[in-house]
């Protein structure tokens, strides 16, 4: 709301917009806190688009973010991590010029043992004019995106995003139920020593990539610290705020495997914060930011994290041909 001052013609929406997706994380992170207490915990029975299984608290998040989203009246049209199809504000609800995509509640696999999860959202303007919207709107490269940040449900609830300006945290209030500034022009160092990857994928990755992690593990060099925790949003977190690499490679044993992690939810928000703070994000071969999307939930590999760190993954990937 500050930084809206800054622009007179500003007309408000993009504002309403982010307190809206505020308003949600904090409903979200209420039932969080209270898994274990109500019934939320475990599965519905269900599999969402991706084959996975669908958790209680997966739904609930979906359905919490949609609700407020389309109440806002600031977006024509939205895409989830575990909905097959866009989804369009109901009926009786105006649209506005923005579309939003997220992974309403990423490390759905850690809920029931109690480890950090999160949410993760991308902001695009539309493309089209009119309020109606179609997939184009979605299918927009991440270098367009005017807006991305995730939410951490941990030790407590961070709000990080950014508008193209830099890199800012959020830190909930439980007794205000308000979200105050902790973290202000977050910069992710240039190198860091902690490297986060699946070590039980080892045998799938390239031999570039094999023998770049086993290149932090050489006692002959001051070793790189393994961190891994399981979800993507907190394995990202701590590399945004103290450096390091963040590794979720290409599967070369599998022909038809093009990555893990879903290019519109996950790795391209991640990719646009972490460019802000300094950071950069890859599939290995491309910056994640250029890959241009051919559906809603195609996937990526990803390695993100310390400038230099992710530049030299490219290198030891690169001398492999």
């Amino acid at each position: 709301m500050e930084q809206q001052r800054d622009y007179p013609g500003a007309t408000g929406d993009f504002t309403g917009l982010l307190t809206q997706i505020a308003l949600a994380a904090k409903v979200i992170a209420r039932e969080v806190n209270k898994a274990g207490l109500v019934n939320i915990l475990g599965f519905t029975g269900e599999k969402n688009v991706q084959g996975e299984q669908v958790t209680k608290l997966d739904v609930f998040a979906h359905q919490t973010l949609v609700e407020a989203l389309e109440a806002s009246g600031h977006v024509c049209a939205m895409a989830s991590e575990e909905a097959a199809e866009p989804i369009l504000p109901a009926s009786g609800y105006p649209r506005g010029p923005y579309v939003v995509l997220f992974d309403p509640l990423d490390g759905s696999s850690n809920i029931d043992i109690n480890i950090t999860i999160g949410t993760i959202f991308s902001i695009h303007r539309k493309v089209r004019s009119g309020l109606d919207s179609t997939v184009e709107d979605l299918l927009q490269p991440g270098a367009q995106q005017v807006a991305a940040g995730y939410v951490v449900y941990g030790s407590s609830t961070m709000f990080i995003y950014t508008t193209g300006h830099g890199v800012h945290g959020y830190t909930l209030d439980p007794s205000l139920g308000e979200f105050l500034l902790s973290h202000e022009n977050i910069h992710m160092p240039k190198r860091g020593s902690t490297y986060s990857a699946n070590e039980g994928n080892y045998h799938t990755w390239s031999p570039g990539v094999r023998r770049y992690v086993d290149s932090l593990k050489d006692p002959q060099h001051k070793p790189y610290k393994g961190r891994y925790v399981g979800t993507l949003v907190a394995d990202f977190h701590r590399t945004l705020l103290t450096g390091g690499i963040f590794l979720y490679p290409a599967d070369i044993t599998d022909p038809k495997s093009s990555g893990k992690l879903r290019l519109l939810y996950e790795a391209a928000p991640l990719a646009f914060v972490a460019e802000q703070a300094g950071g950069r994000a890859s599939t290995g071969t491309e910056d994640i930011l250029h890959v241009q999307p051919t559906q809603l939930h195609q996937r990526v590999p990803l390695i993100i994290g310390s400038a230099e760190d992710v530049t030299t993954v490219e290198d030891y990937i690169r001398r492999e041909d």
